[in-house]
């Protein structure tokens, strides 16, 4: 998880400083930098708000920092929506009503402008 070490850096943060946003401790956001532990879905999360880039940017699936942007045929689904047991006929619906509100989120941000 060198991006994690990356990021905090380029934030001008301390590890204390990310642990104290995750809920963790200093010691365990060392390990994620040295990958020597994985955080989980909710520290992901927490972190992907905290450096504002993807969950897919910390775990290094994508070079694409905006957090806001999601390549859908880059989602291991499973992994991020928690349903693991959807067949292929489910899978495929999620990820066209994901597609559907994204666009509908891009439009609505560029009323907004």
């Amino acid at each position: 998880m060198n991006r994690i070490k990356e990021l905090r850096n380029e934030k001008g943060l301390m590890q204390s400083d990310v642990a104290k946003y995750i809920g963790k401790s200093e010691r365990l956001v060392g390990f994620y930098e040295n990958g020597e532990r994985d955080p989980n879905t909710d520290t992901l999360l927490k972190l992907s708000e905290l450096f504002d880039v993807s969950v897919d940017y910390i775990l290094g699936k994508s070079d694409s920092k905006d957090s806001k942007s999601v390549n859908l045929n880059d989602i291991d689904i499973a992994f991020a929506s928690g349903i693991r047991g959807l067949n292929k006929e489910n899978q495929k619906t999620l990820k066209n009503i994901m597609e559907g509100l994204l666009a509908k989120q891009e439009l609505e941000d560029e009323k907004k402008d």
